[in-house]
């Protein structure tokens, strides 16, 4: 059996912990220590779990509630210089904490309010997504979005502390618990194949919030990324493995103005990612064709819009990997063998997405 708590740390210049588990309203209070403020980020669908957060917080200490649009309408400049002002109002200082209650939009937003306000306040994310706890809040990267592509305005903050309370997920809708797992495969072809067999051997496990083969995807997926970023906090060298399937996969995000699901991109990148790797001779057929099978096992789309593809390609030169004019892609070499295809041929790119193409 899983244990009741799991914690999992994270390493580097300011190491912290990510805690899963069920019932974790407790462990709030050590992560605030010393804060005469704390202001909870929330969007409208979850103002009843952000009030059981502020409960949390216990006496003595000023709650400053800020509900925040949801999902990606959130991740604005416009919004954070929202919150900044409340924060200014409410006369934050620097002992003060930003706790953000949500998915990955409203993790990112929370952690980019914070690192801004005084050049840096502490923060604690509160996921309460699949894809919120495995990805958006462990790792430090907070960012909002601008009109020219997804999280280009950020900074590298990581928390003191990231809450994963599994209870969040038993009310999360059945298809943002499957869009969440894109984010787990994603770290199955990438670092830890033992996920995709996990996967492969009961897909209706993996998607079913009770389950203990869910959790041990969450923690698995966060151990990968826990070790990353550990290693490498501002995307030097090793983190960028962590963008597998995102190249292609944000500017599908950016083309249909933020209305997809993250995970549904993703998987869409990853299929991309993966006919890229093969086209170009670095990834074998059999893993190729596996990224295929585990994503539709789990409901994901593996197609998109044909006629898209002019879109697509000045999106993806604004990607966070390009180095000037070159495009460069995460890759596999094989399974678990992550490596960097830069500058490759436009005709070979368009005809990897030939194979998502619909």
């Amino acid at each position: 059996m899983s244990p009741v708590v799991t914690r999992i740390s994270v390493t580097g210049d300011r190491p912290y912990d990510v805690i899963v588990g069920r019932g974790l309203a407790s462990e709030l209070p050590g992560l605030i220590e010393g804060a005469a403020r704390v202001a909870v980020l929330y969007p409208p669908t979850l103002r009843e779990r952000a009030r059981a957060v502020a409960e949390a917080v216990g006496a003595g200490v000023t709650v400053v509630p800020i509900e925040v649009p949801d999902a990606e309408r959130g991740k604005s400049i416009d919004v954070a210089a929202r919150c900044w002002d409340e924060l200014g109002a409410a006369g934050f200082t620097r002992t003060d904490v930003v706790v953000g209650v949500g998915g990955g939009a409203t993790t990112d937003l929370a952690g980019y309010v914070a690192a801004a306000w005084l050049r840096g306040v502490r923060w604690v994310p509160v996921a309460t997504s699949v894809a919120g706890m495995v990805d958006a809040a462990v790792g430090g990267k907070t960012a909002v979005n601008i009109a020219a592509g997804k999280n280009l305005v950020g900074a590298f903050h990581p928390p003191v502390g990231v809450l994963c309370d599994l209870d969040a997920l038993d009310t999360l809708p059945a298809e943002d618990i499957a869009a969440g797992m894109a984010e787990v495969a994603k770290g199955g072809f990438i670092a830890d194949p033992v996920i995709l067999d996990l996967i492969e051997a009961g897909p209706e496990k993996a998607l079913d919030p009770r389950s203990d083969v869910l959790r041990e995807l969450v923690e698995r997926k966060i151990r990968v990324k826990a070790h990353v970023v550990g290693v490498d906090l501002k995307e030097s060298g090793l983190r960028e493995i962590l963008n597998y399937g995102h190249t292609l996969g944000h500017a599908i995000e950016r083309r249909e103005k933020y209305t997809w699901k993250h995970g549904d991109a993703i998987s869409v990148g990853l299929v991309f990612a993966a006919e890229l790797g093969r086209l170009s001779g670095r990834l074998d057929d059999a893993t190729a064709d596996r990224h295929r099978a585990v994503l539709e096992s789990l409901g994901l789309p593996t197609t998109y819009d044909e006629s898209a593809w002019t879109e697509l390609l000045p999106a993806m030169r604004v990607d966070k990997k390009a180095r000037a004019a070159t495009l460069r892609f995460v890759v596999l070499d094989g399974l678990a063998k992550p490596g960097i295809l830069a500058g490759p041929d436009e005709a070979l790119l368009e005809r990897a997405y030939s194979a998502v193409a619909r």
